[in-house]
């Protein structure tokens, strides 16, 4: 059965390229759903910005690390700007590491 916490934890060793803080703990991370009779997980995020470049650098590493959980057979994943990510979504270790408290 796939494992809801396997998922986060492999979110969280996902760096963003630019800033090298986890996707998870940066507010990017938006849902995870998940699909236990296909074995396939939709994970829905967003990006700092609409005109961010770095989506595929995101997204591949989600595939593969997310793909790495038992049971797991595809991982989908989502991009929405619906709400707008604001630095109000980070988690106060990535606003610490950053130096905003």
């Amino acid at each position: 059965m796939i494992n809801i916490s396997d998922i986060e934890q492999r979110l969280k060793e996902i760096p963003d390229p630019e800033l090298g803080i986890s996707v998870w703990e940066l507010g990017l991370i938006y849902g995870v759903d998940i699909d236990r009779k296909k074995a396939v997980v939709t994970i829905r995020m967003t990006l700092t910005s609409i005109g961010c470049p770095l989506f595929d650098l995101i997204s591949n590493p989600i595939k593969e690390k997310v793909g790495e959980v038992k049971g797991v057979k595809r991982v989908d994943v989502e991009l929405t700007f619906e709400p707008p990510w604001s630095p109000d979504k980070m988690s106060e270790e990535a606003k610490m590491e950053l130096g905003m408290v």
